[in-house]
């Protein structure tokens, strides 16, 4: 099974400051809005989702059908599949991605610690 692209989603409490501390740390803005309290920045391979008053904790995120720069794959494994494999090996959901659709879609799981994962596909 493969999950896609990953980053680490944090809920941030004041996104400008969060933003200037990783950046000291090399991390380059490459998408989102600061308008709208979210930012992903990107350190060589590694990203880090800024989002402030979105997410309760911070997140592990999954992208099926994106590469680690966010450009779409020709081929990848849909997250309604990924969901039904989870849910064949008794992983219990938070959300489910609707098994009728096509496209864009998600699923939310916590992991036995209680951290959230999100499977987020956007194409």
């Amino acid at each position: 099974m493969n999950l896609g692209n990953f980053s680490i989603s944090l809920a941030v409490k004041d996104i400008h400051a969060s933003r200037k501390f990783y950046e000291t740390q090399g991390f380059i803005e490459v998408s989102g809005n600061i308008d709208q309290n979210w930012l992903v920045l990107k350190n060589g391979q590694h990203k880090i989702g800024l989002f402030q008053g979105m997410f309760d904790k911070n997140t592990l995120t999954f992208n099926p059908g994106w590469d680690s720069d966010g450009n779409a794959l020709d081929s990848f494994e849909d997250v309604r599949t990924i969901q039904k494999h989870l849910k064949e090996a008794g992983i219990a959901f938070q959300v489910e991605a609707d098994e009728s659709s096509t496209g864009p879609a998600h699923f939310a799981l916590l992991d036995p610690d209680g951290n959230p994962v999100l499977v987020d596909q956007h194409v």
